[in-house]
Order: structure tokens, then C-alpha cells, then sequence
């Protein structure tokens, strides 16, 4: 960084140019980007200087001088302590198009295309559209704390409620943490490695009914019967409940093994017209109604007419490859989560599918069994995690040649970044939209369609 004498907790008057991938506001000062907590685009403000960087500075904002007419009050009380939301400070309209914006500015900055993202499908509902819940568990000076990160930290702030969450979500954690005060059931240390309780975790459906799982740093935990009684006792549309073991020294969320202590250990929920059977450790999209958007968007860009084969690559449940069979020929997805392909194959016998195969393996091992079996996809729709494509995965789909690649993203970098390699080998970019996912957060969906050039 060049010579900066500004100092932490320094006050400096800035001007928000835009917003960065995590949701923060950028600056400059002398040249030195400033990266800004609760500011607004075109916002003129007085922010205090947090932390001074090797190459940038962060900081907050204390006073707007020129409030825009986007700014808004925000509605949680964790706001400014909480890591969960990022834009909770302007209005939905300015979430959108910021949104908007970035998918765009990655596909032009990133993949070098002359392109714009004409559309921003956004949702209806803002508040209390997460089905899923994962509330970490740490020791605190009063005993232990549930609830969310502290903005870019591990620590643990108690939050008592979620506005992206169920209230049934609330309910729970606090039904489970009075279980653990009253019977003095310790809180899971990262640092040390000790205590039993690492994480609350909540799925609910579109029924109203909800499953549980403590995952804890051991085998068992004391008081079996007491925490049920006590789930029981606020959660009338409460199915299961369910232990997980993790007793590795980590922060992994997830178990490795799982024990019902009441009830089922899943939970069935409607997408797309279909019933999808979900355990603790199933992907499931956590936002329902968007999801259908999102798959929506997907099925038209892979224009079907009844005949097609399709592969569809991280497949997980079986969402999308259920969704696109009711109008192709024959779907094949994958996989590499045993549980996953499972989930896959009975979702499609539980919907009376039965043009639908489900391969377990990672995407480019898939890609190629197939090939090797002679199957010629005539779409491809793939699905990544966020860390996106890898660069055999998109050659073994472009030496497929199927006609249409559908890219449903994540992460709006690594979906330019892969979408340049595919035109780089053959392909066109046609069409690409985002959709909005998580509303009052920094993340965005976004879908394009590829066609082979002529």
C-alpha cells in the first residue's frame, strides 16, 4: 500500500462508490480503497478507520452527511454486531440492482464478454424464507452463547431471534439452551477442543413441520429425555430429533454419524411439484420459493421439448434432475455424496419418475463414464459449489458437444471466470439472469445459457 498516515479509529469523510462481493461499501482515500460497513452507494459519510491493512483500509460508518434515498432504518437489532446480513441498511431495491450489477460486472470484467444481466428475479418474502438453521454453540463469560458470528469473526453473539429465520427456529434454540443451562450441559471450545455442544441446527417445511439436530462433541449426551420433552413442549409440528456426532477438533457443522433420539430422522418438503425426503446432512436450497424461480429460470434456458437427454452434473437430491425429466427424454445426474445419490434415486421412485439414472461420482469421473458408455448429452446443467468448475470438468463437457450448457452459479467469479473457458473452446454465452436467493445478504444465484457456436 502506498504511504498512508491515517491511523485505526482515525474519522475520514468518503464518498460510497459501490459495494464489494461481500457486501461492504468501496471508497477511496488518496487513492487507497476503503472498504466500509453500512454505507450506501452515492452516500457522502464520515467513517471510522477499524483496521489498516497492508493494502486497504476497513471502516464503519458513524455519520451519513448526504443520506440516499435508498437508506433505510434496519430492522434487526444484531445488525451491526451479527455477520449474517449485509444490507439490511438500503432498501430492496438497491440490494437488487447491486446484485444485479455485480453478476454483470463479473461476466464483463472477468470473462471479457460484451454481455449484459438484463434481469434480477427478486423475491416476494425478505423476512423468514430460510427452511434451515445452523446455530453454532460457544462457552461464554455467562454461560453458553447460541446464535450467529460476530461480523468477521468466530465469535459466538447470542441472537435470540433471526429475521431470515423461522420462528420455529427460535423457539428451538431456546428450548435447547435452557436444557443445556438447567442441566449444566457445557458449550464446544474451537480453541480447545473440549465441551459437547457445537451446534443447534433446524430444518422446517413448507407444512409447518420441523426436524432437529444437536451435533455435540461426543457419543451421547446427558439428559436425553429432558431435551426432547423440552423441544416437544414449544414445537407442536416438531417430527424428529436427532444427534449428531462430531468429535474431530474442528469447526465442521455437519455430523459423522447420526442417532434418532425421538420421532424420524427427515423430513419431507414440496419444490417444483415434487416431494423431496431430506435428512440433517441433505443440500436442499434454504430459500423454497426462490428455488423454484431459480430452477424455472434453468428448465426454459434448457428449452426441452420431451426428447433430450440431459446430465446433470452436482446433482445433490435430485432437484433439478427431477425437474428437468418431466420434460426431456432421459436425465442422468451426479453426484460425489453417497447419501446424496441415494436421496436422488428415491426421490425420483417416490415421484413415479422413471426416466431418471443417478451416477455416484465426482462430476468430471461422471462425465466421462458416460461418454465412455456413449451417451451424447444434448444439455448439459451444471450446478457447482461455489468454488465452481474445474478445468477438466469443462473440457469433458465441451468434448461432449452437447448443444446447450445451463450454469446455475453461486458465485458470480467463478462462473465468468468458467464461462470464459467454455467460449474460449467453442461456446456462446446466450443468456444469463440472477436470482436473488438470500435477500438482506451479499450472496446471488445466477443462471446462463451456452450454446455451441455455429
Amino acid at each position: 500500500m502506498r504511504e498512508c498516515n491515517v491511523k485505526e479509529n482515525d474519522i475520514c469523510r468518503l464518498i460510497i462508490e459501490g459495494y464489494t462481493a461481500e457486501g461492504a461499501g468501496v471508497a477511496r482515500l488518496d487513492g487507497i480503497v476503503v472498504f466500509v460497513q453500512g454505507g450506501v452507494r452515492g452516500e457522502e459519510c464520515d467513517v471510522r478507520i477499524e483496521k489498516v491493512g497492508r493494502t486497504n483500509l476497513f471502516g464503519r460508518v458513524v455519520r451519513v452527511f448526504q443520506p440516499s434515498p435508498a437508506r433505510i432504518m434496519p430492522q434487526c437489532i444484531h445488525y451491526t454486531k451479527c455477520g449474517g446480513c449485509q444490507f439490511r441498511q438500503m432498501n430492496y431495491a438497491e440490494e437488487l440492482e447491486s446484485k444485479r450489477i455485480r453478476v454483470e460486472d463479473c461476466l464483463q470484467r472477468i470473462a471479457g464478454l460484451d454481455v449484459t444481466v438484463p434481469v434480477i428475479h427478486g423475491a416476494k418474502d425478505t423476512r423468514r424464507y430460510r427452511n434451515k438453521v445452523q446455530f453454532p454453540v460457544q462457552p461464554g463469560p455467562e454461560g453458553p452463547r447460541v446464535g450467529f458470528y460476530r461480523q468477521r469473526t468466530h465469535q459466538v453473539i447470542s441472537v435470540e431471534d433471526c429475521l431470515l429465520q423461522p420462528e420455529t427456529a427460535a423457539r428451538l434454540r431456546a428450548a435447547a439452551l435452557s436444557w443445556m443451562q438447567w442441566h449444566n450441559i457445557s458449550a464446544y471450545d474451537e480453541k480447545t477442543g473440549r465441551g459437547l455442544v457445537r451446534h443447534v441446527y433446524v430444518r422446517v417445511n413448507r407444512a409447518g413441520q420441523s426436524l432437529f439436530c444437536l451435533l455435540v462433541n461426543g457419543k451421547s449426551v446427558p439428559h436425553e429425555d429432558a431435551l426432547v420433552q423440552a423441544l416437544r413442549n414449544v414445537e407442536p409440528g416438531l417430527v424428529g430429533v436427532v444427534l449428531g456426532v462430531n468429535e474431530k477438533k474442528n469447526n465442521v457443522i455437519l455430523g459423522d454419524s447420526y442417532r434418532t433420539l425421538w420421532g424420524q430422522d427427515w423430513l419431507e418438503d414440496t419444490l417444483c411439484g415434487f416431494t423431496f425426503r431430506l435428512s440433517v446432512p441433505s443440500f436442499y436450497q434454504v430459500n423454497a420459493n426462490q428455488a423454484e424461480v431459480l430452477y424455472g429460470r434453468a428448465l426454459d434456458f434448457a428449452g426441452l421439448t420431451g426428447k433430450e437427454t440431459v446430465l446433470d452434473l452436482y446433482c445433490g437430491i435430485g432437484t433439478i434432475s427431477l425437474v428437468m425429466a418431466r420434460q426431456a427424454g432421459k436425465v442422468f445426474g451426479a453426484e460425489v455424496v453417497p447419501q446424496a445419490v441415494e436421496d436422488a434415486r428415491e426421490n425420483a421412485l417416490r415421484n413415479g419418475v422413471n426416466n431418471a439414472e443417478f451416477l455416484c461420482g465426482d462430476a468430471g469421473e461422471a462425465a466421462r463414464a458416460l461418454a465412455a458408455r456413449g451417451v451424447k448429452p444434448d444439455v448439459v446443467c451444471v450446478d457447482p459449489p461455489r468454488k465452481g468448475l474445474a478445468e477438466d470438468v469443462v473440457d469433458t463437457i465441451v468434448s461432449m458437444a452437447p448443444e446447450r450448457v445451463v450454469y446455475v452459479s453461486c458465485d458470480p467469479a467463478t462462473l465468468a471466470r468458467d464461462v470464459k473457458r467454455f467460449v474460449s473452446l467453442g461456446y456462446v454465452l446466450r443468456k444469463a439472469e440472477a436470482v436473488d436467493m438470500f435477500p438482506r445478504t451479499a450472496h446471488v444465484e445466477s443462471v446462463v445459457l451456452l450454446t455451441r457456436a455455429l
